[in-house]
């Protein structure tokens, strides 16, 4: 079994000597994430299959790459948000600890990209956008506080992707896009556990209209989450109607993770009012 980020965090602490003690844990995951980098190239191209073969007629074959497509577009789209996300956050970072951990995590997010666009390519090309990752996008890019930028794009949505990188490997056993989920799952969990430490920092000089902005933050982003995780492109309709309560179970517990982990950090999220479509 491979090691948690948290587990391999623990192997870094005695190479941090000398750094301010309030942003220590932060630099341990600096080093962390370039422990744990890696490069496109070292995926097997060529030799593993893209995404899972399907025998039988050609027009099941079409249907079964159209959902397998419909998959990749969506992690394609999300990589790109975060992209984005991932440079707000060098720019913004006003430690020089964090700004180190940012300058990996955006060449964590654009490799991610490359990999996507590799793996798109050699299954056909990408399909239909997911129109809600489009709403977060735009709501992540245009707040305006760090303190809200790392609460909800590493605290929340980060951990909330990681159980659909699981999900998804589990489903395309020995193709390159388990490999690339599984790499994935270990990159986006040291992107939430380096927020989490992050934010902690910043919220020790936050004031209360700080976190109560956070706090609104959080719920407004919610409901579009939830529309994000129950959303299915045309090649999946017929599965998502089929899996609809599963789902919708998922995207419960999800939620309640991200009110645990926002107490855990001092914020009262427990009274956010939302709805699952």
């Amino acid at each position: 079994m491979a090691a948690t980020p948290k587990d391999q965090l623990a192997e870094t602490a005695a190479s941090t000597d000398g750094r301010p003690e309030r942003t220590e844990e932060v630099f341990r995951y600096y080093e962390l994430a370039k422990k744990q980098e890696w490069q496109v190239r070292d995926m097997a191209w060529g030799d593993m299959p893209p995404i899972p073969e399907t025998k039988g007629a050609k027009e099941k074959q079409a249907r079964r790459q159209g959902i397998w497509r419909s998959v990749i577009t969506q992690q394609l789209q999300a990589d790109s948000l975060a992209v984005e996300m991932a440079a707000q956050l060098l720019e913004l970072a006003r430690h020089h600890e964090a700004k180190l951990y940012y300058s990996t995590m955006a060449q964590d997010e654009a490799r991610h990209v490359e990999a996507w666009l590799r793996l798109a390519e050699a299954s056909g090309g990408t399909s239909e956008r997911d129109p809600y990752l489009d709403k977060l996008a735009q709501m992540f890019l245009g707040l305006d506080a760090l303190e809200e930028k790392v609460f909800l794009m590493q605290v929340f949505f980060e951990r909330m992707i990681i159980p659909r990188f699981r999900l998804i490997a589990r489903s395309s056993r020995g193709t390159l896009l388990e490999d690339l989920c599984n790499r994935l799952t270990i990159d986006d969990g040291i992107h939430h556990g380096a927020g989490m430490a992050y934010e902690r920092v910043l919220l020790r000089d936050a004031d209360k209209k700080t976190k109560d902005r956070m706090i609104r933050g959080a719920e407004n982003m919610l409901p579009i989450f939830a529309d994000h995780v129950l959303w299915r492109p045309k090649e999946r309709e017929f599965i998502g109607s089929a899996m609809r309560s599963r789902d919708v179970a998922r995207v419960q517990r999800e939620i309640e993770e991200g009110v645990r982990i926002a107490a855990s950090l001092g914020l009262d999220v427990s009274n956010i009012e939302y709805t699952i479509p």
